[in-house]
């Protein structure tokens, strides 16, 4: 079929349902014309599909249908119904989709991070290459300590929430590069374990894992469900299966964009800790305490209403109609 042809004929009736989707009041005739335009470029919208799935055409009309659609059936919920579904179904469901995904990325990060710790904790000649025995000595005593407590509580924790989020959006965002995420784990692990080595050097391992382990449990948690999120889109774009690959990537991308909205909330939380638990003047059990219950309350969260919802047939992606791939007829 000529397309050129078929868009020729057509699309002064595609260019009128635009315009009328999106002017702001209908008179009584406008609406009728609206619904007769939305069923047919519905029609030519599947006629389309069968010949040319992916092409700028395609996802062109899907969108004016989607916005002449809402034109005529409104909002189907109300805003506290959709906050209610998102917490409840969506969002569990997305993170359980990722969670063999997630415990990957952190059995990497462990391996990555725990090679560095015990290489610059049993090599003199790899913590000198790292610092001097000056700078080590200031690094353990003063500065690493001091990070969590020179700035007022609140101020770090919104700084460290606003860090952690870039970073977890690097990993969703050019996670399809296939390269960003193996690096952003890599250097993260490299930062921890040198870190953890030169304490374990100079004999101080519990300091260093008292200040860390409050928050990092939950905060490094996230990271590695970024660091999932980011490769299944990868993997989407790679082995795409029986879907197109178009398709197969906006799918994971839209589900995805779920898991980037439940990380600000995780992060935040996490972040909430490293400003007010992590260098506060509780026990450190007490502490690390704290810091266990927030992981395993997201673990519970995700492994619990996270299968619930994922086996009811969640998973996190839009309704089929608000992507754009069924229409509802009139």
């Amino acid at each position: 079929m000529d397309m050129d042809a078929f868009s020729a004929v057509n699309g002064d009736k595609w260019s009128r349902l635009h315009e009328l989707a999106h002017k702001r009041r209908l008179s009584g005739e406008e609406a009728d014309e609206l619904l007769r335009l939305y069923q047919t470029t519905s029609a030519h919208l599947s006629f389309i599909r069968s010949v040319a799935p992916e092409g700028g055409l395609s996802a062109s009309l899907s969108a004016t249908l989607v916005q002449a659609r809402t034109r005529f059936t409104g909002a189907r919920s109300n805003f506290m119904t959709d906050l209610a579904r998102f917490f409840v179904a969506a969002l569990p469901a997305a993170f359980y989709r990722l969670r063999w995904l997630t415990v990957a990325c952190g059995a990497a990060f462990v391996v990555v991070g725990a090679a560095y710790a015990v290489w610059i904790g049993t090599s003199p000649e790899a913590l000198r290459s790292v610092a001097s025995d000056a700078a080590v000595r200031q690094y353990v005593e003063q500065d690493f300590i001091d990070y969590y407590s020179e700035n007022p509580a609140a101020s770090f924790a919104g700084a460290v929430w606003t860090n952690n989020a870039w970073i977890s959006a690097q990993a969703v965002a050019l996670g399809i590069t296939g390269i960003w995420v193996p690096m952003i784990l890599f250097t993260n692990a490299q930062a921890v374990g040198i870190a953890a080595g030169i304490f374990a050097a100079v004999g101080k391992q519990d300091v260093f894992y008292s200040y860390i382990l409050p928050h990092g449990l939950m905060e490094l948690t996230a990271v590695f469900i970024a660091s999932a999120a980011g490769l299944r889109i990868f993997w989407a774009m790679v082995s795409p299966g029986s879907r197109t690959r178009g398709r197969a990537v906006a799918d994971e991308g839209r589900s995805l964009i779920t898991v980037a909205l439940g990380l600000v909330l995780v992060l935040f939380i996490s972040g909430l800790v490293e400003g007010f638990v992590t260098p506060s003047a509780l026990p450190v059990w007490a502490k690390i305490s704290i810091g266990a219950a927030v992981l395993a309350a997201y673990w519970i969260y995700v492994l619990v209403w996270g299968r619930r919802a994922y086996e009811a047939g969640e998973r996190g992606d839009l309704a089929a109609g608000d992507a754009g791939y069924t229409e509802i007829a009139a």
